[in-house]
């Protein structure tokens, strides 16, 4: 039996409609889950999410849960390892970029005593809320993902364009970009 609830994507997978509905567009202030999101979002880059989703269990085991000590003390025959598991996207500029970006985060996180008080300045602490009608008014980039773009990438991050910066914006709830009719915006104006 179809869902009568309004969503921002008209899906049928299960896996889509929980992280539409159990994730996308909630605050998230939990550094690791950051760490998390921002480096599926630059795995994600040429590819549509859905995939990244389905591999998300594999990412979470291949790269420790995200733990981005592990992860900066990443080796060679560590990087092996990942190139050869099919779980994930096995592309060498992609596990490069996120053992890099683990070392470039602890930077961050001394300098601002965590990588959650560095990220939501860029919208002044607080969600940002947006009334998009439909998913083509929503903008694929903004000022403030421009300035996070340029911001990360000064500080050695890679795969952080200004798109994958806006899109990971949207997935830890920096911006409400859920459609005026989509059930989930009201709750999380809550």
């Amino acid at each position: 039996m179809k869902s009568k609830l309004k969503r921002c994507w008209n899906t049928d997978n299960p896996l889509y409609i929980k992280y539409h509905d159990e994730e996308w567009g909630v605050p998230v202030h939990d550094d690791r889950k950051l760490f998390e999101m921002l480096m599926l979002e630059g795995a994600q880059a040429g590819l549509s999410w859905i995939t990244i989703l389905k591999k998300r269990k594999n990412y979470r085991k291949a790269f420790d849960r995200f733990d981005a000590r592990k992860i900066a003390g990443y080796d060679a025959r560590k990087k092996r390892e990942l190139l050869s598991n099919a779980g994930i996207v096995r592309n060498r500029l992609k596990i490069d970029a996120a053992i890099s970006n683990a070392r470039a985060f602890f930077d961050i996180q001394k300098e601002f005593g965590g990588f959650d008080s560095y990220i939501w300045r860029f919208v002044g602490g607080k969600p940002r809320i947006n009334r998009w009608a439909s998913l083509k008014d929503i903008p694929p980039k903004t000022p403030e993902s421009d300035a996070m773009s340029k911001d990360l990438k000064l500080r050695g991050f890679r795969f952080v364009g200004s798109t994958i910066c806006y899109a990971f914006m949207q997935a830890v709830g920096m911006v409400n970009d859920h459609i005026t009719p989509c059930f989930r915006r009201t709750q999380l104006l809550r």
